[in-house]
């Protein structure tokens, strides 16, 4: 896997790679599944893909807030 240069980034933007990088990483091991027929541990999968895929989401919410103050832009939700 490769690593971003995060040297520069706030914590929770880093943490949002992470994220971000578990989720890819979930989303593959969940179409394999589905290849090999393996629909229980793809359904398994594709959940904890969404979960980490939320909490980049929320992260880089975080990151948006302290970047901007009181003042800042306001992230859309997701459906």
């Amino acid at each position: 896997m490769i690593e971003p240069e995060t040297e520069d980034l706030s914590p929770a933007v880093e943490e949002a790679a992470r994220e971000l990088q578990a989720a890819a990483h979930d989303a593959r091991v969940a179409f394999d599944c589905i290849e090999l027929d393996d629909l229980d541990r793809a359904h398994t999968n594709a959940i904890t893909a969404r979960a980490a895929a939320d909490a980049a989401v929320t992260a880089l919410q975080a990151a948006l807030k302290d970047a901007g103050g009181a003042g800042g832009v306001t992230p859309a939700r997701a459906p």
